[in-house]
Formats: C-alpha cells, sequence, structure tokens
C-alpha cells in the first residue's frame, strides 16, 4: 500500500514535477523555429530541372571511378560486392569535350547477386553560373540495364540546402569491353 501511495504522490505532486522538468527541459534539445528566420519563405520556394551528362570513365590512364573494393567472386556476372570512388565529370551534352557544369563526387557499390544493381551516393557538385559551389545530394538504388531509373535527391548544399526531389536516369552510351558510361541526369528539385 505504501508503495502505491508513494509512486501516486511522486506522479501528482506538482513540486515534483516542477524540478523533473527543470532538470530535463525539452527545449534544450529541440525547439520549433520559424521558417523565414533562415530565409525558407514557401513562396520562393523554386522547382527546378537540371540536365547534364555523367561520364563514369573507367579505362585509361586517367579515370575518373576506380575500384576500391573488388568483387569477392570472381565468377560473379553482377561483380557483387564492388566498390568504385567516383569523381565523374558533369557536362551539358554528351561528349566529354562538351561544357563542363560540374563533377560528381561519391561512390556506388554491386548489391545484386542476380542483377547489375547499384547503390549511388553521389553529391553533384556544381561549378557553373549562379549555382557554383552548391551541392545535389543523390542516393538510391540503379539498377544499371533499366531503359530509365529514379533515384531521390536527398538534400543539398548552398542554395540547395533543404533541397528535395528526383533524377531520372538514362544510359547514353556503355562500352561493355571498357565499362567506360555515359548517362544522362535529368534532375528535379525543390530548391530555396
Amino acid at each position: 500500500m505504501f508503495t502505491k501511495f508513494l509512486i501516486f504522490f511522486l506522479l501528482c505532486n506538482p513540486f515534483v514535477s516542477l524540478i523533473t522538468a527543470h532538470e530535463y527541459p525539452d527545449d534544450d534539445f529541440v525547439r520549433p523555429l520559424d521558417r523565414k528566420l533562415l530565409g525558407l519563405d514557401q513562396k520562393q520556394e523554386k522547382l527546378s530541372h537540371f540536365k547534364f551528362y555523367w561520364h563514369d570513365i573507367v579505362s585509361g590512364r586517367n579515370p575518373s571511378s576506380v575500384e576500391v573494393v573488388p568483387p569477392p567472386l570472381k565468377n560473379s556476372t553482377t561483380a557483387f560486392g564492388l566498390v568504385n570512388m567516383i569523381e565523374n565529370p558533369l557536362t551539358l551534352g554528351p561528349q566529354l569535350s562538351s561544357k563542363l557544369v560540374g563533377k560528381a563526387q561519391g561512390f556506388y557499390a554491386s548489391t545484386s547477386q542476380s542483377e547489375v544493381d547499384l547503390i549511388m551516393a553521389m553529391n553533384f557538385a556544381i561549378t557553373e553560373g549562379k549555382y557554383n559551389g552548391s551541392t545535389i545530394t543523390i542516393l538510391g538504388r540503379n539498377p544499371v540495364f533499366n531503359k530509365v531509373r529514379e533515384m531521390p535527391v536527398i538534400g543539398g548544399s548552398g542554395l540547395f540546402r533543404f533541397a528535395r526531389g528526383y533524377a531520372q536516369l538514362r544510359t547514353h552510351w556503355f562500352s561493355p569491353k571498357t565499362k567506360d558510361a555515359i548517362v544522362e541526369y535529368n534532375i528535379y528539385v525543390f530548391h530555396y
């Protein structure tokens, strides 16, 4: 009986509640913010479409994509377990000689034992125009032999803070011999 009384007393006593609230105030960890204080007026949010070509150069003396973890199974048709680090050029046209607008920095890894399927994590570092110095971050699954693939935009930096959206990918060219590829990226992104 005494235990029940003590529990009731501690839970219902306003003095004990004040001490507990003072020791563990919620607002020290998280607090709501007015969006406008960060310049995030919803009326100013824009939807932009970016189109460029991603050049994955695996071959030659100056590759933009290098294998950092080889596939453990040498006879795997999907290269399951492979990891490549990238710093791939982003150009306006499909030719590598067309105007450079940024670079994709990150990695991709082969994640399927039954099909060529990659997990990709990349920052698209823009180097052109008013977006110079800003990044768009993409993370997602890429089943590379599908005609059209889609990956989410999960954020960004600079003018792309709080970015969200998606990217559509289409392989423009692929060499089975060298494994080099050119992929068209269409990115639709909400940003401020």
